[in-house]
């Protein structure tokens, strides 16, 4: 904490008393008395693992830099024709950089550099710039804390740059700024300004932008991705998970650009729908996304992506997505990629997707199809930054204070198959069948002794990815059943359609060995419950307590918000939803049922 000297170095006017010093990471920010900036403490977790990105993003960076650099040593006489740019944003995700020279063709795993400093010297004399440290833009900043533990927390950022469109936001961003010292003072500056008029006006100037409104981030994507410089990346939070995961299906299209559907995947599916508009404005500017990091965690969906300029690859969107057709009887969804490519005289053309890929009742069951999408079928993780990213946050556990809960869900991406969109629920599937459930490992042995792959998925502890066509799905769970016999029901019920055909795959129920993950065998934790009670969003800045929020929440947790966690402000901090806007992402299970409410339960219970 700085000292009441520095305090007055710094000309801060203000008196401690008036506030509480709240502390995280390295950083702290004084709250008024009356709380008139937006705080959460819930996003520690959202603003501890966009650090880890952030450290890994600053360590791959240099390696691609590293790598352009001895393969165009390796070049020779070609280096001085080329064209004077940065070399830190010439890498391209394709292998080629702007200037058409060859690259290493996957440059986030380029090798450590062996040139002499000499020859680099020379390089950079001949119109190569050295890489300059990343500048960042925190897009909605509030009261500032997480652009102060970017500053303070991640080595090599030379300059943070936190925006906010509320006056009393941006004085609390100054008073934190010098209340941190001099490091902060030196690195992060605070602006009065719409962000989106900001980004807009500063095109390709920062490697790092973080989005994080609260709410839809939709409008703030065009120019979010116009201003994040090539090979640089974008985070991205959105807290409207009523919205993505088809409470409002049709306002979740006009915001998104895509229809979601209802299903125990559409937490998954709200991460690839906002992947899949995020692709949807770069595309517009010649520029695409690869994805390196997406995430469901608490009440919100957070992505991580780099952005790249090429108009040859913006061609290739069309095969990143796909449309899923759910049917309404069972649990089999089918997808339907938007594109294909055909190959014809050593040149690759870009062609509509076949279609229809079902047929207009399902084969399973008989039932319709309804249809959802498009949302981004290509993986949304980059398996070796997850597992770059693990490691780092394992050797620096001490500098994570939501160190467990990070590290759990870092644990569970890296198990998942990454190139498997969706999955299935086995509680679901034993519903629509009306039978008992096999455990996990069993139903997991089946399907590897059927000769597919099948994982876990981070988004619920329930869910399984695999490769296995449905039909071989309901195979498996047709040859359960005959072991394990269910009660006789309507003919005209989906679960009886479909035991009433013959199996024409046998299951191995055998236990197989890869049926438990690595950390499944090692008992690390992968699913961590909630710290504590109401953990989840907080109302809104400026919205009134009603009678909702209490039949909701109860008054105990309204109390405890409004005397020390809510408060008027800005709206912008860090991505909070409000309640009755996080239907499927909210954890209403934790919450304390009014006296009321649970008198009438228990009267119609007896």
């Amino acid at each position: 904490m700085a000292g009441d000297d520095e305090k007055k170095q710094n000309g801060t006017s203000f008196d401690l008393n008036d506030f509480t010093i709240i502390k995280e990471g390295d950083a702290e920010i004084l709250m008024h008395a009356k709380n008139e900036v937006f705080y959460n403490n819930s996003q520690v977790n959202n603003r501890d693992m966009s650090i880890a990105v952030l450290r890994t993003f600053i360590s791959q960076r240099k390696q691609e830099h590293d790598a352009m650099l001895a393969r165009r040593t390796k070049a020779g006489n070609k280096a001085p024709n080329a064209k004077a740019e940065n070399p830190g944003d010439s890498v391209q995700h394709n292998g080629e950089s702007n200037d058409g020279s060859e690259v290493l063709k996957d440059a986030s795993h380029g090798e450590s550099s062996s040139i002499p400093v000499e020859q680099i010297k020379n390089l950079q004399g001949k119109g190569r710039e050295e890489l300059k440290p990343p500048r960042v833009l925190e897009a909605l900043s509030a009261s500032g804390l997480r652009a102060l533990r970017y500053a303070r927390e991640v080595e090599g950022i030379c300059q943070v740059v936190a925006l906010d469109n509320d006056k009393a936001s941006v004085e609390a961003c100054r008073r934190n700024i010098k209340f941190n010292g001099s490091v902060a003072c030196s690195k992060v500056e605070s602006h009065l300004a719409d962000a989106r008029v900001y980004m807009l006006t500063h095109p390709n100037e920062f490697d790092v932008v973080d989005l994080d409104p609260y709410g839809a981030p939709s409008v703030f994507l065009d120019s979010a991705v116009q201003s994040v410089a090539d090979g640089g990346i974008l985070m991205c939070t959105a807290t409207d998970m009523a919205v993505l995961c088809a409470a409002n299906g049709e306002v979740c299209y006009s915001k998104y650009g895509s229809y979601p559907l209802r299903g125990k995947y559409c937490h998954e599916m709200a991460l690839r729908i906002l992947l899949a508009s995020i692709e949807s404005h770069a595309n517009r500017y010649k520029r695409y996304i690869v994805p390196v990091l997406s995430v469901q965690m608490d009440f919100y969906v957070r992505v991580f992506v780099r952005i790249y300029t090429s108009a040859s690859d913006v061609k290739n969107t069309p095969l990143k997505l796909s449309y899923v057709y759910q049917c309404i009887g069972c649990d089999s969804f089918h997808l339907q990629t938007v594109g294909r490519t055909v190959s014809k005289d050593k040149s690759v053309r870009c062609l509509p997707g076949f279609g229809p890929a079902v047929p207009q009742e399902c084969s399973d069951c008989g039932k319709k199809f309804n249809m959802g999408g498009p949302i981004w079928s290509a993986p949304i993780h980059d398996q070796e930054w997850v597992a770059a990213m693990l490691a780092n946050v394992k050797s620096m556990k001490e500098r994570y204070p939501a160190y467990e809960r990070i590290s759990a869900v870092l644990t569970t991406v890296s198990e998942e198959l990454p190139d498997i969109p969706l999955f299935l629920s086995l509680h679901n599937l034993c519903a629509t069948l009306k039978c008992t459930s096999p455990s996990a490992v069993i139903f997991r042995s089946a399907v590897i002794n059927a000769g597919y792959r099948i994982s876990g998925t981070h988004v619920n502890p329930l869910g399984l990815k695999t490769d296995a066509p449905m039909n071989v799905i309901w195979d498996i769970m047709r040859c359960w059943v005959r072991n394990h016999p269910v009660k006789a029901q309507p003919s005209d019920q989906s679960g009886s359609v479909i035991l009433a055909k013959e199996p024409v795959l046998q299951a191995n129920f055998a236990r197989a060995v890869a049926s438990l993950s690595q950390a499944q065998a090692k008992k690390v934790a992968r699913f961590l419950p909630n710290p504590e009670r109401n953990w989840g969003p907080k109302l809104r800045a400026g919205r009134q307590i009603t009678s909702k929020h209490v039949s909701l929440l109860g008054p105990k947790a309204l109390n405890a918000m409004s005397n020390h966690e809510n408060g008027d402000g800005s709206n912008h901090e860090n991505g909070d939803g409000s309640n009755h806007e996080n239907g499927d992402g909210s954890n209403h299970e934790d919450v304390e049922e009014p006296a009321a409410k649970r008198k009438k339960t228990e009267e119609s219970d007896s």
